[in-house]
């Protein structure tokens, strides 16, 4: 299956729990612009380490150099994908249409309150960043990690404070793409406050069969 998606919506509203199952279901690879960036930097890669000059100083990536490792994860592939991450704004976007047809766009929505409550209980493994939430997806032991043993911790950009400055720079720089894919008639709605299985359906209704 050919069917090139990208998952759009703010932090916290499961875009990649919801891509990996869709990536189960479909056959198709689900492609996270900061597992490629990890990546790259792991690999020391060319890409990769350009890239860490600019996350060691703290500063962003510049878009020429996300794009062009998202250029090449893609590149080579015979089937469609899932895209989650990328593109963040609308320069992005104009260079993602330069190498690839993007044929849907699901967008995911939940209010601010979901979002800081999802984020800010989510837990994560040291070890193995197998990811948890202290109320929906609790450990079997408190603060240890179900598949590793090692210890679970809050990552410094889930607290509320940071989760409400990262929703200002998502309304600020990647909401205007809702806009620019909703012209071209790729962007379909999706209710992120259900649970998973929810919103899995979701999409599946949109994107259709599997087989």
């Amino acid at each position: 299956m050919i069917m090139n998606v990208i998952l759009l919506g703010p932090p916290g509203v499961g875009k990649g729990t919801v891509a990996k199952k869709l990536s189960e279901r479909y056959k198709m690879p689900h492609i996270s612009t900061g597992d490629v960036l990890r990546k790259n930097i792991a690999e020391q890669t060319e890409l990769g380490l350009k890239a860490k000059e600019f996350v060691d100083s703290g500063t962003l990536v510049p878009d020429e150099l996300v794009t062009k490792m998202v250029k090449s994860s893609i590149s080579t592939l015979s089937t469609g994908f899932f895209l989650d991450g990328y593109p963040r704004n609308l320069a992005q976007a104009k260079a993602l249409k330069t190498f690839s047809e993007i044929h849907r766009v699901l967008n995911f929505s939940a209010s601010e309150e979901i979002i800081i409550e999802r984020l800010s209980g989510r837990r994560t493994c040291k070890e193995c960043n197998a990811i948890y939430h202290v109320k929906n997806i609790p450990p079997k032991k408190e603060n240890v990690c179900d598949n590793c043993g090692s210890q679970l911790y809050q990552r410094s950009d889930e607290t509320p404070e940071i989760i409400k400055e990262r929703l200002n720079v998502y309304e600020n720089e990647t909401k205007p793409l809702i806009d620019f894919y909703r012209a071209e008639n790729s962007l379909s709605d999706i209710d992120a406050t259900q649970n998973v299985e929810g919103i899995v359906a979701q999409c599946v209704e949109i994107l259709g069969a599997s087989d």
